[in-house]
C-alpha cells in the first residue's frame, strides 16, 4: 500500500487519538500508547509488516532525549538518599510544627511550585519529592498533590521570562517578526491566560477547600486514610524498615538549595558560553538539558559528602540508591519513551504540516484569530503530548500573519494564545512529560492524574476561548485579563453551589 495517502493527511491523527482513547477506555497507559505508536509506524510504511518493525524501532531510537532520561534516573537517586537518609521523614515533621494545616500545606506546595520557575522538569520532581510527605501529613490525596505539581510547573515556566521555557520560545520566532522573541515573550506574558488563570485556580480552591468532580472522590478517600483510591502498588519501590528516623532536615534542604544553585548557575554559564552578554540572553541561549544532569550530578557529589561522614547512610547503601532511583522512574520514564515515539510518529506522518495547513487556510485577519489559535495549538499540544513541538508549528505561522510588525499587538495576543493553548493542551495530555513527571513526582496514579485534573483544566480552558475572544476586539491586556479572572470566578461560584444542592 502507497505510504503516501498516510501522510500529511487526516491519518496522521489516528495514533495519537487511538493512544488517547484507549488509555482513558483501558486506564492503562503503556500498551494505549504501545499501540499508537505501532499503529502509526504501519500507516508510516504502507502497513508492510518488516517495514513497519523496523521504523517502529527506528522512530523510538530518534524520538528518544537520553539527556531528560539521565536527568530522571538522577533525580531518581536524589528522591532515594532523601528517603533513605530520613531527610524527607524529618521535613515533613519539621514542616509539621510549622505547617499547621491542610490549607496552608497546599499553599506551602504551590509557593514552592512557583519559586522552583527555571524548568518544568526540575519544578515537577523537586516540589513532589520535598512536599510529599507534608501533605501525606495532612491527607493530601495523590491526585490533588499531582494537580497542584502539575499546575506550578509549566503554566509557571511560560510566564517566567527565565526559564527554558522562554527560551525556547524565543527560538521560534522569525526574525521578519518586527519584534524581538525576548520582547515578544515578555508582552504574551499578561495575555498568557490559561497559565495565569490556571495559577488563580489553584489558589482559589485551596483558599476555599473546593474540590469538584473526580477529585472531590479521592480527597474524600484521603480524608478517610487512602492517599491513593488506586494505584498504590506502584510505588512500593522503598520499604518502611529501609527509611533512617535520624535524619534531619539539612538531608533534605540542603541537597535542594545545592540542586536549585547549581541547576541555575550551569543555566547561565551555559548561556555565556553561548555568547551571551548578560543574564537574562545567557537565560535565553542556554543548554537546560546539559545544566540540570550537572546540576544533579552536583548535587549527588554533594550528598555523598554530607551523608558518608555523619554516617547516617552507608558507602554501598548510597550506591544502592542509583539502582533504587532508576526503579522508582521506570513508569515515567517507559511513558517518556512511548510519548516521545508517538510524538515521532506524528513528525514522520507530518501531523504539524495538516494542522498547519488547516490554521492557515481558515484563519482570516479578523477578531477571531486568538481563539482559533488557542484551539488549534490546545488540539495539536493534546494530541502530540508537547507544548515545545506546538511552539514550532504555531509561532510562526502566528507571526507570519502580521510579518512586518503590523498589527503588533494582534501578534502579540495571538502568540499568546498559541502559548496558552499549547500549555493547555500539556496540561490535560495523558502522554505528555509533564504530566507524567507530576504523577511520578506525586508517586500519583497516572490515570487518576490525568482524568482529576482534565475536568479543573476543562473549566480553566473554557473561561479562555471567551477571553481570546475579547481580547481579539479590546486589544487591551488589563480589561481582558480582568473579564477573564471574574468570569472564571463565577463559574467556579456556579460549580460551587451546584455541587453542594446536589449533596
Amino acid at each position: 500500500m502507497d505510504s503516501s495517502m498516510f501522510i500529511g493527511t487526516w491519518w496522521a491523527l489516528i495514533p495519537p487519538l487511538l493512544a488517547i482513547i484507549l488509555a482513558f477506555v483501558t486506564k492503562e497507559v503503556y500498551s494505549s500508547l504501545f499501540l499508537g505508536v505501532a499503529v502509526g509506524a504501519m500507516l508510516y510504511s504502507g502497513f508492510h509488516p518488516w517495514e513497519s518493525f523496523v521504523n517502529f524501532f527506528e522512530i523510538m531510537k530518534n524520538s528518544m532525549n537520553l539527556n531528560i532520561l539521565i536527568f530522571d534516573v538522577l533525580l531518581g537517586m536524589i528522591i532515594v538518599l532523601m528517603a533513605k537518609t530520613g531527610g524527607s521523614a524529618a521535613y515533613g515533621k519539621w514542616a509539621g510544627t510549622k505547617i499547621k494545616s491542610k490549607k496552608s500545606a497546599l499553599l506551602a506546595t504551590t509557593g514552592l511550585g512557583i519559586l522552583i520557575f527555571v524548568d518544568d522538569y526540575f519544578n515537577c520532581l523537586t516540589v513532589g519529592s520535598v512536599m510529599r510527605p507534608v501533605t501525606d501529613r495532612y491527607k493530601v490525596s495523590r491526585a490533588k498533590l499531582a494537580y497542584i505539581i502539575d499546575s506550578t510547573a509549566a503554566p509557571v515556566c511560560i510566564i517566567a521570562p527565565i526559564s527554558s521555557w522562554a527560551a525556547a520560545v524565543n527560538s521560534y520566532v522569525p526574525e521578519d517578526a518586527g519584534i524581538t522573541g525576548f520582547q515578544l515573550f515578555l508582552r504574551t506574558i499578561p495575555y498568557n491566560l490559561y497559565a495565569i488563570l490556571t495559577l488563580f485556580m489553584v489558589i482559589f480552591i485551596t483558599v476555599t477547600a473546593f474540590d469538584f468532580g473526580l477529585m472531590k472522590r479521592h480527597e474524600d478517600n484521603a480524608a478517610k486514610g487512602d492517599l491513593f483510591t488506586s494505584g498504590a502498588e506502584e510505588f512500593e519501590q522503598i520499604s518502611e524498615d529501609e527509611v533512617n528516623p535520624n535524619g534531619k532536615v539539612i538531608d533534605l534542604v540542603l541537597p535542594v538549595a545545592v540542586l536549585i544553585v547549581s541547576a541555575i548557575g550551569a543555566m547561565v554559564y551555559t548561556g555565556y558560553l553561548g555568547g551571551a552578554t548578560d543574564v537574562i540572553t545567557a537565560f535565553s541561549g542556554c543548554d537546560a538539558e546539559t545544566s540540570l544532569i550537572f546540576a544533579t550530578m552536583i548535587t549527588i557529589f554533594f550528598m555523598l559528602i554530607l551523608y558518608l561522614p555523619r554516617k547516617v547512610v552507608t558507602f554501598k547503601g548510597f550506591m544502592d540508591s542509583l539502582a533504587e532511583g532508576f526503579k522508582l522512574m521506570v513508569p515515567a520514564v517507559t511513558i517518556l519513551i512511548f510519548a516521545w515515539s508517538l510524538k515521532g510518529v506524528g513528525d514522520a506522518l507530518c501531523l504539524a504540516d495538516f494542522v498547519g495547513h488547516i490554521v492557515g487556510d481558515n484563519a482570516s485577519a479578523s477578531i477571531f484569530i486568538p481563539v482559533v489559535m488557542f484551539a488549534a495549538a490546545v488540539f495539536l499540544s493534546f494530541s502530540t503530548g508537547t507544548s515545545w513541538g506546538t511552539f514550532a508549528i504555531l509561532v510562526p505561522i502566528a507571526t507570519a500573519m502580521f510579518s512586518g510588525g503590523a498589527e503588533l499587538e494582534m501578534m502579540v495576543i495571538s502568540v499568546s494564545a498559541v502559548l496558552a493553548g499549547a500549555v493547555c493542551g500539556d496540561h490535560i495530555s495523558p502522554i505528555s512529560d509533564t504530566t507524567v513527571m507530576s504523577s511520578a513526582g506525586a508517586q500519583s496514579n497516572h490515570i487518576n492524574h490525568v482524568s482529576t485534573q482534565m475536568q479543573y483544566a476543562a473549566v480553566v480552558a473554557a473561561v479562555c476561548l471567551v477571553g481570546y475572544v475579547i481580547a481579539g476586539i479590546v486589544h487591551v491586556w488589563w480589561i481582558v485579563l480582568g473579564i477573564s479572572l471574574i468570569l472564571l470566578v463565577g463559574v467556579l461560584t456556579v460549580i460551587r453551589k451546584v455541587t453542594k444542592q446536589e449533596r
